[in-house]
């Protein structure tokens, strides 16, 4: 029987640790390696519980000195640079005396060093975006990366302020205003490269203080090419035949952090490269810059509104037009009427498949003859993450599996379970891969929705056509090697 004292923890890089006693749990704990947010439970228990719930687990206190990281042996370990900024800065009092304007510059310099370091951080595993989240004794700093939200340490509450308006104060926000959300942008050099990044930063105000999101975007849009989304041969072919049309509208569909602008982006870039002419994007925000491409964005405070912008637009001469999301009748409408009109236009909508970007539209108002007449492509997309090709194990593909994903006939075939190395951080993934379904709207499908086809009437005629699903793409991945089972049923619509 084991010791009820003895815990397991996880960390969110797929590993179980432990058992270990809860007073090495807690070193780690005040260490900051251990975070409130990691999941715990007692070696005689098979249920989980988030740290922040188990008393001694739960803070550091804001001006205490973290304890030294201790491995296995007790030893103690290196730090690294962000830690030791962060000892640094919980080491600090209030100045005194003479020194006070030199013990308050030297602070700042840290503070300053602190912000750059965890940008550098976030820019080096490939993150996203960097979450600075106050809570009622600590603050917690998390990286998005690959679309999994991992802990990356805690930070003490006294300093959560500074760092906050350091970042404020980048993106050209007001630091006096603490009770209102704000919005900015600011650029950032990182990397051994020195990469000129974008990074977008949000402000929401919440009971424990300012909780900051920063996005990083990489400026440098080669890499926003069709042949890196991981669309197959015969959707690459298809997708890029439908940019080249002179008139109508290709719409991305899927959930928020799909990869839709992503796509939409890669899709502009590859019509400029090979249909020259003028092109015009209305976007909320600009993500990312195209040279060659007149960038409007929606202003927060209505001076620049989507619905007059996308009326005065059309007396430009555009060829193409990329609205970043059709969201209501008013843009939906224009839409419509600059596909009419002979433009090319490019957008997304919120839908769970391709089918249901037709019921979508006519539920926002269009009349079905207006669709039927517009649309060209319908896109759903998801984001899988990508197995790490130097530590991905192999194994042979169950029965069950195989039916599950709809290939029985593979049953047997070699596919890959995630590992864990050093090339991914232990995570066993290492960045993400596009599941794609096109739906083209041709003549038949047109008729069918002029005469009131549903989405499962337009879904059962594209099975009827054969035409691959998300399913059907996400199986193939799998088959492929490129990811792994458990996660194409974690991000498909089975």
């Amino acid at each position: 029987m084991l010791d009820t004292d003895q815990w397991y923890f996880e960390i969110g890089d797929g590993q179980t640790y432990g058992p270990f006693p809860l007073d090495k749990l807690r070193k780690w704990a005040a260490a900051g390696n251990l975070m409130p947010t990691h999941r715990v439970r007692r070696a005689d228990s098979s249920e989980w519980t988030i740290a922040a719930y188990v008393p001694g687990l739960e803070l550091t206190t804001a001006d205490t000195v973290p304890a030294p990281v201790v491995d296995d042996d007790g030893e103690e370990v290196s730090r690294g640079k962000l830690g030791a900024l962060v000892q640094a800065l919980s080491r600090k009092r209030k100045p005194a005396g003479h020194g006070k304007a030199a013990s308050a510059d030297h602070q700042e310099s840290d503070i300053i060093a602190l912000c750059d370091e965890l940008l550098e951080v976030a820019y080096q595993r490939g993150a996203s975006d960097l979450h600075i989240d106050p809570e009622e004794n600590i603050t917690l700093i998390q990286l998005r990366v690959d679309g999994v939200l991992e802990p990356l340490r805690k930070l003490p509450k006294s300093i959560h302020a500074a760092v906050v308006s350091r970042y404020k104060v980048l993106s050209k926000m007001d630091i006096a205003e603490r009770r209102m959300a704000q919005d900015g942008r600011f650029f950032h050099c990182l990397g051994p490269q020195q990469r000129r990044v974008h990074i977008r930063a949000a402000i929401l105000p919440t009971t424990h203080g300012e909780r900051l999101t920063l996005r990083l975007l990489a400026v440098e849009t080669e890499l926003l090419t069709l042949n890196r989304l991981g669309m197959s041969e015969p959707a690459l072919r298809t997708f890029a035949a439908y940019t080249a049309q002179k008139q109508g509208m290709i719409l991305l569909s899927g959930p928020t952090g799909s990869g839709k602008s992503t796509t939409l982006y890669a899709a502009l870039r590859h019509r400029l490269a090979n249909h020259p002419g003028r092109f015009i994007t209305v976007e909320e925000p600009v993500e990312f810059d195209i040279v060659g491409v007149a960038q409007i964005e929606v202003d927060t405070a209505d001076k620049v509104r989507f619905d007059t912008v996308l009326r005065n637009i059309l007396r430009s001469d555009p060829d193409v037009i990329m609205i970043g999301e059709i969201r209501d009748f008013a843009s939906a409408d224009v839409a419509i009427k600059a596909a009419l009109t002979g433009h090319l236009v490019f957008s997304s909508i919120h839908t769970n498949s391709a089918a249901g970007v037709v019921t979508r539209l006519i539920d926002m108002g269009l009349e079905p003859f207006q669709v039927a007449a517009t649309v060209r492509l319908c896109v759903a997309q998801r984001l899988a993450r990508r197995l790490c090709i130097e530590c991905r194990r192999p194994r042979p593909l169950s029965a069950a599996e195989a039916a599950a994903v709809g290939r029985p006939d593979a049953a047997g075939t070699t596919v890959y379970d995630p590992g864990g190395c050093e090339q991914c951080n232990r995570r066993g993934y290492k960045g993400r891969i596009g599941l794609f379904e096109l739906l083209p709207i041709d003549e038949d499908l047109a008729r069918r929705i002029v005469d009131g086809a549903n989405e499962a009437d337009i879904a059962r005629r594209a099975r009827e056509r054969k035409i691959p699903g998300l399913r059907d793409d996400a199986a193939s991945k799998l088959l492929d090697g490129a990811t792994s089972f458990d996660e194409i049923v974690a991000v498909s619509a089975w």
